[in-house]
This record gives C-alpha cells, sequence and structure tokens, in this order.
C-alpha cells in the first residue's frame, strides 16, 4: 500500500482535534466518577464476504446494556453493500432496523424510538508510516416512530498495529471521535469517543476490546453513558488473505 504525506496543517489540525477531545473527555470522566459511575455493555458481531476484489457484502447485530450486562435497552441489526472505488476510497450503501427501549429494565416499553434507516457512506484512508488515518463520511435516511429526520456523521480514527516481529502483527489499537449532526436546531446530537485493542486470532476472526463515551445532547433516541465494547468479527475467505487495505468495520458503531 503507497504511503501518502499529510500537509503540515492537516496534522496539526488532527493534533488539535484529538487534544481538544481527550481534554473534553477527561473533564467529564472526572465529573462521572464524582459520581455514581456505571460501566454498560456494547456487544458487536459482524460478518464480511468479499465478492471479489472490489466489491463486498457485511451484515452485522449489535445489543447494548446501560449497566454491566444488565439493563438491556438497544439492539440493532444491519447490512449492506462495500465498493471500494479506489485502494484508498470506499463507497457502502447499508439498510437496518434500529430499536431503542426506556430505562429501568431489560427493554422496557414503550419504546423510546423504532427506527428504519438507509445510509450511504465514504471512507477515506491515508497512512503515515505503520500508522493508518481513516476519515468516514456518512449520512443516514432515518424513518423513525417519531417521523422522518435525516442525520450526518463524520468519523476521525487513527490505527496503529503492532507484535512481536515486523511479520507478525496481530494486534491493532486505535482511536476514534465521530461528531453527529442534523439540519435542524440544535444541529449538534452526539459526540461519540472510542479507545479499543483489535487482536486478529486468524485470517477471518478477529475479536475487539474497547473503551466508548458517548455523550447526547437533547436527544431520546438512544441514551449516552460509558460502555464496554467487545466485537467479534468474521469475514468470510474465498482465497487466502492478501496484504491490501484491510477494513476496520469492527469499529462501525
Amino acid at each position: 500500500m503507497k504511503k501518502t504525506r499529510l500537509s503540515t496543517a492537516k496534522r496539526k489540525l488532527i493534533v488539535v482535534f484529538f487534544l481538544s477531545n481527550l481534554l473534553l473527555y477527561y473533564i467529564s470522566i472526572n465529573n462521572l466518577f464524582a459520581q455514581t459511575f456505571e460501566l454498560g455493555s456494547w456487544n458487536i458481531l459482524h460478518l464480511k464476504y468479499n465478492l471479489n476484489e472490489k466489491w463486498s457484502i457485511f451484515g452485522e447485530a449489535q445489543l447494548r446494556s446501560l449497566k454491566f450486562y444488565n439493563d438491556f435497552h438497544y439492539y440493532e441489526y444491519k447490512g449492506g453493500l462495500n465498493l471500494w472505488v479506489h485502494k484508498y476510497s470506499k463507497l457502502t450503501l447499508g439498510f437496518g432496523s434500529y430499536q431503542t427501549y426506556g430505562e429501568g429494565g431489560d427493554f422496557v416499553l414503550p419504546k423510546n424510538n423504532d427506527e428504519l434507516r438507509i445510509w450511504p457512506q465514504i471512507i477515506l484512508v491515508q497512512s503515515i508510516e505503520n500508522l493508518k488515518i481513516e476519515q468516514r463520511y456518512r449520512g443516514e435516511l432515518r424513518f423513525t416512530s417519531k417521523g422522518y429526520r435525516n442525520r450526518f456523521r463524520y468519523r476521525l480514527a487513527l490505527s496503529y498495529p503492532f507484535g512481536i516481529s515486523e511479520e507478525s502483527k496481530p494486534f491493532q489499537i486505535s482511536l476514534s471521535d465521530e461528531i453527529f449532526f442534523t439540519n435542524k436546531e440544535p444541529y449538534f446530537e452526539r459526540n461519540r469517543f472510542l479507545l479499543a485493542l483489535n487482536y486478529k486470532l486468524s485470517n477471518a476472526l478477529t475479536l475487539q476490546v474497547g473503551y466508548l463515551h458517548q455523550f447526547d445532547y437533547r436527544i431520546n433516541d438512544e441514551i449516552g453513558r460509558d460502555f464496554l465494547v467487545v466485537g467479534l468479527s468474521y469475514e468470510i475467505l474465498r482465497k487466502p488473505a492478501t496484504t491490501e487495505v484491510q477494513d476496520d468495520e469492527i469499529r462501525d458503531n
């Protein structure tokens, strides 16, 4: 994969972006620990099948709880089609069902939201040495129980593979921050921060464990909290794994 260099301005922008968000999360985490801290669970199962070098299909299910594997309040299932239009850019068209319940127990009725969602997105990939930089732009057409809504999302992610040797790097550490906004007031909806460690168990199977903090601003279709993320990604292989750009859809939170 060809390495590309970022301009000085872009590098500074990336550093400022992450440092500012880390500062905000440091402040918010201190405030949370000053109160009662509860860690929820965020569970992901992701499947992918490569049709050829450019096209692939995927399916994913998620199950979330507001307490540690208790008070389950959310599940989703989705699928879609990926196209690598260039070795550094990928287009996706996805759709799915997203169900959010109330607080205070497991799948408490009435639901906060019952939603069908269609979402086109584009992912742009660059690298500096072994550091991978990913930008994801997503638009969401949301058919909810409260009416139709638009939403737009931007995620900036950094990932770095490592291991016991240059030839074997089964581990990958990743850091990402994503903002959610709409075309209606108050415009800003959500911020989502993720720090995760991936371990490649085999050519087909990857395990992810991480910490996710989600802040919601005046919305009730999902509840912002702190979560332990556990993800499992399985790629159905048609041929031996290559050294081409690898997907990170296990981070498609």
